[in-house]
């Protein structure tokens, strides 16, 4: 039975430490990331957005701070004074000495808010607040996801890019081998074989760039992710699904409440109310409820100070009003009202700002996406004039440049096609985002 307790208990730990060991190991690296990874770790730890987070808490906190004064306020004064000379007094004609030389006090004061604006603004704004530092958080994460999404596509382009020219060296190595194997043989002159190789020496040019553009994008993903510069990051390389993902209804028309932008002015147009509320509210009296208990000491001798206590206490009410203050409050009233109407002549201004944004992403879309449905039957043409030039140049009916022509449109329209890819997919993330359709909640 030991030995049974013995090896559950080893394989618990077993497991917590492998759990662990994995945890760490998903925190610094990532093989083969999808976009769902990157944008699902960038949401946790991209700085912006935990920054964003903290000014989250900061804001409850400052609610909480403000709200603390609806509480009682209790106070504790405590003195203890040794008169060198005693005060003197006037009475009935002679200058007469008064009070002892030793005196002590404490007093407890408790005082209770009934009205005051200040206060009664942190109540009434503290829900509109905490909306307002949780918008920010949206939008910078909205912000992230599309960073992070863009970069994501154009590593992707890249690599894709960089296969691509694999496969074009490949034919071109057996070309330029069909090629010299024929000079050798007498059939046709070095001409062949020199394109061919000049060809392959611009393959191989064109990958090395593509190699070292990849690095560079790899690092600007890190750093939208907020990854580690110095773990490593890959990403998961799969056409099929990024085809699949170039389509978005066109048929989709612009709501202004979706935008993030138009929420936070609609949020800051409820603090302005609140504010003019606030202005209005200094023609009322503050209001508080105080009392006091004091306990008192005095005595000429110093070691018996403490002999006697000579207590005594109250409870009040204050009212505070400011009868004139040189129209001050009038005009504080004014300038919440016109900061209201400010507002929203803001908010009409996005509004255009949005029309104008969502007609743009969306031609842009249409017209990216047109291409690149011509650039995908572009690489299907261009595959079936390569194949039947390779053929028949193997036969004898073409010359080699001929077959140089078709391998260079070959590449060059795969290289447009995935080029137009990316464009379109890019394009379809910044009309989601001026339709309000991107939000964090998309993976």
């Amino acid at each position: 039975m030991k030995r049974v307790i013995y090896l559950t208990a080893m394989l618990g730990a077993g497991l917590i430490s492998t759990s662990s060991s994995a945890q760490q190991v998903s925190d610094s690296v990532m093989p083969k990331a999808s976009l769902q990874d990157c944008i699902q770790y960038a949401l946790t730890h991209q700085p912006a957005v935990k920054q964003s987070l903290l000014d989250q808490e900061i804001a409850e906190h400052t609610i909480k701070s403000k709200l603390a004064d609806w509480y009682p306020q209790l106070n504790l004064a405590a003195g203890l004074n040794h008169y060198l000379k005693l005060q003197t007094s006037y009475f009935n004609g002679a200058a007469i000495t008064t009070g002892v030389a030793n005196t002590s006090s404490a007093a407890f004061t408790l005082t209770q808010n009934i009205f005051n604006r200040d206060v009664l603004l942190a109540s009434r704004t503290a829900k509109v607040v905490r909306q307002q530092a949780a918008q920010n958080t949206t939008s910078n994460q909205i912000d992230v996801v599309s960073n992070v999404s863009k970069a994501y596509y154009d590593m992707l382009l890249t690599k894709a890019q960089v296969a691509v020219l694999d496969e074009d060296i490949v034919r071109l190595e057996r070309s330029l081998k069909d090629a010299y194997n024929q000079y050798q043989s007498g059939i046709v002159d070095k001409t062949d074989y020199k394109r061919a190789t000049i060809s392959l020496n611009n393959a191989k040019a064109q990958k090395k760039t593509g190699e070292e553009s990849l690095k560079a994008k790899n690092a600007l993903l890190k750093q939208y992710m907020g990854f580690p510069a110095d773990s490593a990051l890959d990403v998961r390389y799969d056409t099929i699904q990024m085809a699949q993902n170039v389509q978005l209804d066109t048929n989709t028309t612009v709501t202004y409440q979706n935008r993030i932008e138009y929420q936070l002015l609609q949020t800051q147009r409820s603090l302005l109310e609140a504010e003019l509320r606030y202005n209005k509210w200094s023609y009322l009296p503050t209001v508080s409820a105080s009392g006091s208990y004091t306990f008192a000491y005095f005595n000429k001798d110093f070691g018996k100070l403490y002999n006697n206590n000579y207590p005594n206490s109250l409870v009040g009410l204050t009212v505070s009003l400011p009868i004139f203050q040189g129209f001050k409050r009038t005009h504080n009233i004014k300038i919440a009202e016109l900061n209201i109407k400010r507002t929203d002549w803001d908010v009409e201004a996005l509004k255009q700002q949005i029309n104008t944004q969502y007609t743009q992403a969306m031609a842009t879309y249409k017209s990216n996406l047109n291409e690149y449905f011509v650039m995908q039957e572009n690489v299907e043409l261009a595959k079936e004039v390569f194949n039947l030039i390779d053929l028949q140049y193997r036969e004898g009916i073409k010359t080699y440049l001929e077959v140089i022509t078709a391998q260079t449109d070959l590449r060059s329209a795969e290289l447009n096609y995935y080029n137009a890819m990316y464009t379109v997919l890019s394009s379809k993330i910044d009309l989601e985002v001026a339709l309000g359709t991107l939000t964090p909640s998309i993976q």
